[in-house]
């Protein structure tokens, strides 16, 4: 038992410590859904029912009692993001001459990972490792919209251990600890007084970072053979984030030094459907719910003065999703997958900025899995994202608003474009020999 406990541990560090090099945001405002390949071949259709292997976990803890024995899957996840933004009419000529963002998005490499282990009839426990936020824009540092964003980081990694429980044949239950670290940095241009040529403005930076604790929770239904219902919860995280903020002015030293920030990360909805066609074919569907709307203006504190210094005003909407996909076993090794999902973003015009000129997508996914040998099975998946055009304003009457040293808002107008190739690889594995199912009571009959 010793052993078992000390394998999980070391699957879910192993998994967080690659996710060091996480960046990007493929969900809605700078969530990231990537955290399992079978799952992304079908646009994680039916990932909180089962359909995304033992990483749905992410979704649903319950589904760890869906792998009998000791299995564990490992995901790495490539994001391709594309995106730039160009100033239209409304950006001050001044402002306007120095041009678009050029290339705002980066490539970034995401791992995951979850590992269960049955110990009897009954009782599972698991880890699912990760990062359920990020993101890195990176314009241009001399450009029309550098007084709102010359770059914004934000990394998250978390750890989530599970104990399910099988309460009959139908029913499964499992809820965890999500112990979660969160950072941020954020960089934009200032507009100094005397005021200098937008070409050579400072800039002023906002770091800080948190280790806090929320949970998952989750029940898995399977009425009959063939389908499975399964509905997951992801609570909030209350971060306490402690930083610094700085300024290129001697006049503005007050505003410098420590901060501390309370920002609540926003909880998660997943509702997903499984339905077997025939032995060899099976539909998914997924509904997921981002509470983004907690997310409201963030004040920023000076720790020495108890004083606002700063505001983040977010002021994001809920987030929506909605996903089918399929899965057919073309051979006894081989699955072929394919979905489609549609998301509702969190921002929109009211509140889209230039650090995340999100908008609604559409995501089309293919996949495959190989079983390799009994015990190792090979996971892809390829997804295109497509982004609706976005419209950006910034300036007097909305929540972004620059103002020079004479409290003259400095407006910028814009779209944005953007797009992403994501690729998933991934591998299950099972240890040992997998513990066999309880068989069902015999069916008794009285004539």
């Amino acid at each position: 038992m010793t052993r078992t406990f000390r394998a999980l541990a070391l699957a879910g560090v192993s998994g967080a410590v690659m996710s060091l090099g996480v960046s990007g945001a493929m969900a809605g405002a700078f969530g990231l859904r990537e955290q399992s390949t079978i799952a992304a071949g079908m646009a994680d259709a039916g990932a909180a029912s089962g359909a995304g292997g033992v990483s749905s976990m992410f979704w649903n803890p319950a589904t760890v009692t869906m792998s009998p024995g000791w299995v564990t899957e490992q995901n790495l996840t490539f994001i391709n993001l594309s995106g730039k933004i160009t100033p239209t009419v409304g950006t001050p000529p001044g402002f306007a001459a120095l041009g678009g963002s050029g290339e705002i998005g980066q490539g970034a490499v995401l791992p995951s990972g979850a590992t269960s282990y049955q110990l009897n009839d009954r009782l599972w426990i698991g880890i699912q490792t990760g990062a359920p936020f990020g993101l890195v824009t990176k314009p241009r540092d001399v450009w029309a919209g550098e007084l709102y964003g010359r770059s914004s980081r934000i990394f998250s990694l978390a750890f989530n251990p599970v104990v399910g429980f099988k309460v009959n044949d139908w029913l499964s239950v499992a809820a965890g600890p999500n112990i979660e670290y969160f950072r941020l940095t954020l960089r934009q241009a200032v507009p100094l007084s005397p005021p200098l040529p937008p070409a050579i403005l400072p800039s002023s930076f906002l770091k800080g970072d948190s280790w806090d604790v929320g949970f998952t929770a989750g029940a898995l239904i399977t009425p009959w053979a063939g389908t499975a219902l399964g509905v997951g919860y992801r609570s909030s995280v209350h971060h306490d984030i402690e930083g610094s903020i700085g300024v290129p002015l001697v006049a503005l030293a007050p505003v410098a030094g420590q901060v501390r920030a309370n920002f609540n990360t926003p909880d998660k909805l997943s509702v997903g459907v499984t339905q077997a066609i025939n032995p060899v074919f099976r539909v998914n569907f997924g509904f997921e719910w981002d509470n983004w709307s907690r997310v409201g203006t963030i004040g920023v504190v000076s720790v020495a003065r108890g004083v606002p210094v700063n505001f983040l005003p977010l002021n994001y909407k809920d987030g929506y999703l909605y996903s089918v996909g399929a899965e057919y076993d073309w051979s006894p090794a081989l699955t072929l997958r394919a979905g489609v999902s549609y998301e509702q973003s969190p921002i929109d015009f009211s509140n889209r900025s230039v650090r995340l000129p999100d908008n609604d997508r559409v995501n089309l996914a293919v996949g495959a899995s190989y079983r390799w040998s009994e015990k190792l099975t090979l996971n892809l998946a390829y997804s295109h994202l497509f982004l609706d055009r976005a419209r950006i304003l910034a300036g007097a009457g909305r929540d972004y608003d620059v103002r020079n040293a004479l409290g003259q808002s400095i407006p910028f107008a814009g779209y944005a474009d953007g797009s992403a190739d994501i690729v998933s690889v991934g591998f299950r594995y099972v240890f040992g020999e997998p513990t066999p199912a309880p068989a069902p009571a015999p069916l008794i009959r009285k004539f």
